[in-house]
């Protein structure tokens, strides 16, 4: 019957039988076929043949009205189907560390989705040096790391700069301080990340650096854990300051302090893979949407500071 709908609505805008069998390389023979079944499906007459010229009956309007709609149903499936067939080629192998799975994959993800909802993203994770491995012996056609990687064989893009901020509940007394020094974490309670994980590297190297002794009283690897954690324990925590948005802050009733030798432990942000020759048409369409999707939000930082 749809077949037979649009036909019916093409005889309707040329307004006649002649010129629709030339407009869809038909015989009038065949056409006025076509126009008859439709009418004998739907029980009623179409059109008032008054010689060689046809009008629409008023039932025969409302068909013409319905067929419109399928026309642009049918339309819009078409075009959705073209978009699921060349999105079905994108598979992408992706491998993040553990930190870098909690803080910037999420967002990347969730940008990269929007564009393309059926693209299909296979995720492996690991400790960065796992995830460095994973690239070079192609396990996964790209990684996102907490780093800056130089090895040979691979290609590393910086992303962002990022840096370790003092997260405290608001009931904090260094809350209300004006000025906190590093010194200040000697003897602080505190939650850090489990040995292994970059981020306790990252902050064992800032402790020993400065002869900071905090008073450890949890080690976990979970963002979410610590944050939800810190007003529990009345503790403080060391977290990059990418992960901090305000909304996370304010529903956990924390706030992250600045201290200005926590600068130290600046890292960047990294994509790595291979040979881009040796790349699928997916890996590199997602790198340069992740190169892309970075320098727009580093533009934005810039035209907001």
């Amino acid at each position: 019957m749809f077949e037979e709908l649009d036909v019916f609505a093409v005889v309707v805008e040329q307004s006649s039988i002649n010129k629709a069998s030339k407009l869809l390389n038909l015989s009038q023979p065949a056409l006025s076929r076509k126009i008859a079944k439709l009418e004998d499906e739907f029980g009623v007459q179409l059109f008032n043949r008054r010689g060689k010229r046809l009008e629409l009956t008023s039932i025969g309007q409302l068909a013409y009205t319905y067929a419109l709609e399928q026309r642009q149903q049918q339309l819009k499936f078409l075009q959705t189907l073209a978009h699921y067939r060349v999105e079905d080629q994108i598979t992408i192998n992706l491998g993040a560390s553990l930190t870098t799975l909690q803080t910037t994959l999420p967002p990347l993800v969730n940008a990269f989705m929007v564009k393309h909802p059926s693209a299909e993203i296979k995720l492996i994770t690991g400790k960065t040096h796992e995830i460095v491995s994973s690239v070079r012996d192609k396990r996964v056609d790209v990684g996102i790391v907490a780093s800056s990687i130089n090895q040979p064989g691979l290609h590393c893009v910086p992303l962002f700069d990022d840096h370790l901020e003092l997260v405290l509940p608001s009931s904090h007394p260094l809350a209300e301080s004006g000025d906190v020094g590093i010194e200040q974490l000697q003897g602080l309670p505190m939650i850090i990340f489990s040995t292994g994980t970059w981020y306790r590297k990252l902050t064992d190297d800032l402790f020993h650096r400065w002869g900071i002794m905090p008073d450890i009283r949890m080690e976990i690897d979970s963002f979410e854990a610590i944050v939800r954690l810190i007003p529990t324990c009345k503790a403080a925590a060391l977290l990059p300051k990418s992960y901090l948005r305000p909304q996370l802050l304010s529903d956990n009733g924390l706030v992250d302090i600045h201290i200005p030798a926590l600068i130290e432990t600046r890292r960047t942000t990294s994509l790595i893979f291979g040979d881009p020759s040796e790349l699928s048409n997916a890996a590199t369409f997602w790198i340069a949407e992740t190169e892309k999707l970075f320098r727009q939000l580093d533009e934005d930082r810039q035209q907001t500071t």
